[in-house]
């Protein structure tokens, strides 16, 4: 059920909160898809508890007693938080992510923490240290990544929301692999504070839901300003929801062609521009237009999300905290087995292409012109909102693809995020949902993404598209 309807049953006492979530937890317990790294019952149940007293003294809130998950690379005090990683397997934060904060303001229950890519690094949910999650539309495939436990857990009915990470489109991809809806906000909107950092100027923390009004739902609660995020905007928040029902007469949905090419799976596109053609029954104006950009965004991104992952991922050490090695006779070579005990091999390739990029001899010929690029595509997208209110594109060029297809081919995965890099570049809010299904009935999502701070807008443009299916 949406979230609206869970809050009325539970403010009517038609259902109580700790029955709630414990009817959740029992699911999680024998999920099959290995969504969950740790499962929180203890905690969870003391929560519904808290949550059952607001809810019978009249004080309860947008997400008071609701089940949620939240992924493993945001940092829930007292809960370990292992980013998918041996290097942090042990690792229990001593305070909450600025997100987690807003949750248990309102004694929203989190029933676990979910599997991921290692520090979500990968698009495909496979480079866990835990072991890979599996799709539920059909297990022998990938969720997609890196947020694959958290898409998994809401389309297998596990939680009734979720909390993900998207850096190049870690929200985005799983949740059309898995057939429900993701939504990365505009960079800065919602807090990075708490969140383990991938690339920093990328990264950002946005909700998985089971369709468009529950994700703009959560979205009202953890977006805001927030001292201890300095890229955190100061704009004031909105109503995210306030927009769904509305209608697309007038809308100017544009179709960049770029986004039609590249390899993009025919059933895929074809589901795209036939959602297009709804929209366009229902009165919205379809401009084709493009971004020629497109054609170095994957290259752009790699490099300086790389450069970022490197810098990052330096602090672990296994001196501090995190994995550390019982080999080395010196302090160096505690460090080099740490990291190389530690670290999985994805994770490796990256610290070596970002170190690489930023290196004496080679800033100036990659991670520059990355940066230039990147300036560019701003720059392109800037005059496609000059005549566009928002940008309609496939979310991926595949659908889900078999366990084990290639995730040893890295070329293959970094190109799988084409179609959704570019709104991480530019710090755009964009929004995924489901749009149909190709000949082996695996979903296909598909993105509309909007200019600065209008995920009203792209929320409900979606609810509009999700009432016409």
């Amino acid at each position: 059920m949406k979230l609206k309807q869970m809050r009325q049953q539970l403010d009517s006492k038609e259902i109580g909160a700790k029955e709630l979530a414990f009817e959740y937890i029992e699911k999680i317990k024998i999920d099959e898809f290995n969504s969950f790294i740790t499962v929180c019952e203890d905690s969870a149940l003391q929560t519904a508890d808290a949550a059952q007293k607001m809810i019978n003294a009249g004080e309860s809130k947008a997400l008071t007693g609701i089940p949620l998950s939240v992924k493993d690379n945001i940092c829930t005090k007292g809960i370990r938080t292992t980013c998918a990683s041996r290097m942090l397997e042990d690792f229990v934060p001593p305070y909450d992510a600025a997100v987690v904060d807003k949750l248990n303001s309102q004694k929203a229950v989190i029933v676990g923490k979910t599997n991921m890519d290692e520090f979500a690094m990968g698009g495909s949910s496979q480079t866990s240290y835990f072991g890979g999650v599996k799709n539920p539309a059909d297990s022998s495939r990938v969720p997609g990544g890196s947020s694959g436990g958290a898409a998994a857990s809401v389309a297998a009915g596990l939680c009734a929301a979720a909390l993900g990470s998207d850096t190049g489109g870690s929200i985005r991809q799983p949740a059309s692999f898995c057939g429900v809806t993701g939504l990365k906000p505009t960079y800065g909107r919602v807090s990075r504070f708490g969140l383990i950092a991938f690339a920093s100027s990328f990264d950002q923390i946005g909700p998985i839901a089971s369709c468009a009004e529950d994700a703009g739902y959560v979205l009202n609660v953890i977006a805001g300003a927030d001292k201890n995020d300095m890229t955190s905007s100061e704009r004031e928040t909105e109503d995210f929801t306030s927009r769904c029902g509305m209608s697309v007469k007038g809308l100017k949905i544009g179709l960049p062609k770029e986004f039609f090419e590249n390899g993009v799976q025919e059933d895929v596109a074809k589901a795209v521009l036939l959602a297009a053609d709804k929209l366009k029954s229902e009165g919205a104006q379809i401009i084709e237009c493009s971004l020629p950009s497109l054609e170095y965004a994957v290259s752009a991104y790699y490099l300086i999300s790389s450069a970022e992952a490197a810098s990052n991922l330096a602090r672990f050490d296994g001196v501090k905290y995190g994995h550390r090695s019982k080999n080395g006779d010196s302090y160096s070579e505690l460090i080099e087995n740490s990291r190389n005990e530690g670290f999985g091999d994805e994770v490796k390739r990256r610290i070596l292409l970002g170190n690489y990029a930023l290196s004496s001899g080679y800033y100036d010929a990659y991670y520059k012109n990355a940066s230039r690029i990147r300036t560019k595509i701003k720059g392109d997208y800037s005059g496609l909102f000059e005549k566009c209110d928002v940008i309609l594109t496939p979310t991926a060029p595949t659908t889900a693809y078999k366990i084990g297809f290639q995730e040893n081919d890295p070329v293959k995965m970094y190109m799988s995020d084409i179609c959704t890099v570019t709104a991480n570049i530019a710090g755009l809010p964009s929004i995924s949902i489901p749009c149909g299904a190709d000949e082996s009935n695996m979903p296909i999502g598909m993105s509309i993404t909007g200019n600065y701070y209008n995920e009203s807008l792209i929320i409900g443009v979606a609810d509009a598209y999700e009432k016409l299916r």
